[in-house]
Order: C-alpha cells, then structure tokens, then sequence
C-alpha cells in the first residue's frame, strides 16, 4: 500500500450512514406511533358524531324556519 491511501470512509459514504440512520430511526418512529394507535381499544357503544339526538331536530326545523321566513 502506498502511504497517501486513505483507509477510512469517504465523506459520501459518512453521509449515506448517517442518513440511513436517519430513516431508521424515523421508521422505529413511525411503528411505535402505529403501534400505540392499534392497541387503544375502538368503543362501539359511542353515538356517531353527525348523528342529530332525536329531541333536536324539532329545534333544527324550527331554527331553519325561522331563518328562511
């Protein structure tokens, strides 16, 4: 070996590493935050949140009435 060669990394490949762990990191992420969000139970006793209670649509037609006259 000539003793100009370097032997460690070059900067392209020092670069590449780092944001290879970047990315790895990011997906660790990404599967912890999916993760957490699939274990939380769904509740399937809870209204749907557009559905109109039955004793407010009266005042909902009242209130478009009273708007519209």
């Amino acid at each position: 070996m000539e003793s100009g060669e370097s032997l460690g990394l070059s900067t392209a490949a020092v670069v590449a590493i780092a944001c290879n762990a970047l990315v790895a990191f990011l997906l660790l992420v990404l599967f912890l935050i999916l993760y957490k969000a699939c274990k939380v139970p769904s509740s399937q006793e809870r209204a749907p949140v557009l559905a109109v209670p039955t004793g407010q649509t009266q005042q909902i037609g009242e209130h478009k009435y009273l708007l519209t006259s």
